[in-house]
C-alpha cells in the first residue's frame, strides 16, 4: 500500500484530515475541520453540529449567501438544486 502524503504544514491534524479525506470530503472541508479539531478539540468540534436548518428550507438568496462565504465559483447562476448540492459536497 503506497505510503499517504502529508497534507502540508497548515493541517493540525494529520489524521483526522486522512480520515475526512477517505470518507470523501474535500481537502478544504477536511482540511478546515481537523485545524478546527486541532483548535478546539474534536468533541467540542462534533458538539457544533445539528443548528443549522435544512438547505430545503432557506430561500435561493440565502443559499447564495452561504455559498458567497465559502467562495462557491458560479453561485449567481445556479438554482436552488444546484446551490443545494453544491453547499452538500464543498
Amino acid at each position: 500500500m503506497p505510503e499517504k502524503k502529508s497534507p502540508g504544514p497548515s493541517v493540525k491534524d494529520d489524521e483526522l484530515y486522512e480520515k475526512l479525506r477517505d470518507e470523501g470530503n474535500s481537502k478544504e472541508k477536511s482540511a478546515r475541520i481537523a485545524n478546527a479539531a486541532a483548535a478546539e478539540g474534536r468533541s467540542a468540534v462534533g458538539e457544533r453540529g445539528g443548528e443549522a436548518s435544512d438547505y430545503e428550507d432557506r430561500t435561493v438568496e440565502e443559499l447564495r449567501r452561504r455559498a458567497a462565504e465559502l467562495e462557491i465559483d458560479g453561485r449567481s447562476s445556479m438554482s436552488k438544486s444546484e446551490l443545494i448540492d453544491a453547499l452538500r459536497n464543498h
